[in-house]
């Protein structure tokens, strides 16, 4: 099968293009599919809002769950990026076969790990009395699929890097529409509700699953998968490099779970539920800013791995200054129309209009900075793409670290409305330093593997894989 994008010679511009917007698009439509999900929920007669509130809780434990996938995906892709860089293809097929059974292992692990703990999980995490048996139903339902949930989104960052940005876009649409089409007819039709919903996402896994799987099993792919190779040392190190992206992932949900723990609590069993909802929404909101900015970031990995393996450096910069600019205009456009349409988005939740207020208010609080955000993005996943994990994983841990000073001490002078200024508090300090550490150490590291020969220009994370 002909590569759609050759990683070491194409035109930088174009390819870039050509990889981030396919990845950003598909983001776009995963989280697409799941905020139909909670559109439908919260049209649901009568139930709506509650149901809504109920499926906000679990929906962080859900996607933290999820970001198991990338523990793996990101940890082995720029792993297998180098070594095809490197023209290592042995290498390249270890790496491949490690991270499937990887994730196959794991996923069985989660399920058997949460599933039991799913009430009084909940209830820590913001559930009430009336919100929590809605969040059981969805939370349970959904997790029966993790197999499928993790593989097809884990092992679709293997397609990717390998140069198939839209075999991998084809994968994640296929899954949104059969979502899309499945849910009405699960909700309304089958009168399943929340069930439904979640049993819709599941079905939707299962397909784009079988894609990513059978294409990956194909012979016309560059690297396919094998069962030979095993080795807890290139497990290990897929884990030691997929270990930031998973840690940004999970703190990420962690912080909305702190979150709606926070608002539950300071507002009380007047405005608790409410506050939850006008979260979960918000929260939707932000979805459709940072996966598919994560797609764009995390795409283009691969041109970065593949390029630092071949030590063409030039093409490392180039392609990162190429990264950073459609960053910045994307977050610029969305930033635009989160202020300026966020109430049209806001209505398809609900039609309630004091939490229709109350939802824009914090819709623009928390775009506040997204420009910085995703500045943010590219410098730690730029890191990751070339094996620097020194440097991510402490750079994202302190933009997380001043979001949860900021949820709990805010309130603490201001009330429970101020938990939204976390967001745009942290979007402004976390990139400050992020920009000081990338200015200062990255050209260092890419002379330096200028510089180094074949073997010592290995990051020792990498060595011997």
């Amino acid at each position: 099968m002909k590569r759609e994008n050759d990683l070491g010679r194409d035109k930088i511009s174009s390819l870039v293009f050509r990889i981030a917007l396919p990845s950003m698009l598909a983001q776009f439509v995963s989280v697409f599919y799941s905020i139909v999900d909670r559109i439908y929920i919260g049209n649901i007669p009568d139930t709506g809002d509650i149901a809504l509130a109920g499926v906000g809780v679990c929906g962080p434990v859900v996607t933290m769950v999820g970001s198991a996938a990338f523990l793996i995906g990101i940890g082995g892709s720029p792993l297998m990026s180098i070594r095809l860089g490197e023209k290592n293809i042995k290498a390249a097929e270890r790496i491949l076969a490690n991270s499937f059974i990887s994730l196959c292992v794991i996923s069985l692990v989660l399920m058997a790990a949460v599933i039991p703990l799913t009430s009084p999980m909940l209830r820590a995490f913001g559930a009430s009395e009336i919100t929590l048996p809605y969040s059981s139903r969805y939370f349970i339902t959904y997790m029966l699929g993790t197999p499928f949930a993790l593989l097809s989104v884990g092992m679709n960052q293997f397609v990717i890097c390998q140069g198939y940005a839209k075999k991998g876009m084809k994968s994640v649409m296929l899954g949104a529409v059969l979502n899309i089409i499945l849910d009405p007819i699960f909700i309304f039709v089958f009168d399943m509700g929340v069930t439904g919903a979640a049993a819709a996402t599941v079905i939707s896994q299962v397909a784009s699953c079988a894609y990513v799987l059978v294409f990956l099993f194909g012979k016309k792919v560059p690297v396919r998968i094998t069962f030979s190779g095993y080795s807890f040392k290139i497990i290990r190190k897929i884990l030691a490099l997929g270990f930031s992206p998973f840690a940004i992932i999970a703190l990420d949900n962690v912080m909305i779970i702190a979150m709606n723990s926070v608002l539950q609590r300071c507002g009380g069993p007047q405005q608790g539920d409410m506050l939850v909802t006008c979260a979960t929404i918000v929260q939707s909101l932000m979805l459709v800013v940072t996966m598919p900015l994560g797609g764009i970031t995390g795409g283009t990995q691969t041109i970065l791995g593949y390029n630092y393996g071949a030590r063409d450096t030039r093409r490392v910069k180039k392609a990162q200054n190429y990264i950073f600019a459609m960053c910045a205009a994307f977050t610029g456009v969305m930033f635009i129309l989160a202020w300026t349409c966020g109430v049209y988005f806001i209505r398809l939740f609900t039609s309630d209009e004091n939490l229709i207020s109350e939802t824009v208010k914090a819709v623009r609080i928390c775009t506040l900075a997204v420009v910085p955000l995703g500045i943010q993005y590219e410098i730690v996943d730029g890191f990751t793409a070339i094996g620097k994990v020194g440097f991510s994983l402490p750079l994202s841990f302190w933009r997380k670290g001043v979001y949860f000073t900021a949820i709990f001490l805010l309130p603490m002078f201001f009330g429970a409305r101020a938990v939204f200024y976390a967001e745009p508090v942290s979007d402004i300090i976390g990139p400050a330093v992020s920009v000081l550490v990338y200015l200062i150490f990255m050209k260092k590291i890419l002379k330096k593997r200028e510089k180094a020969s074949p073997v010592e220009a290995e990051p020792p994370a990498l060595q011997r894989v």
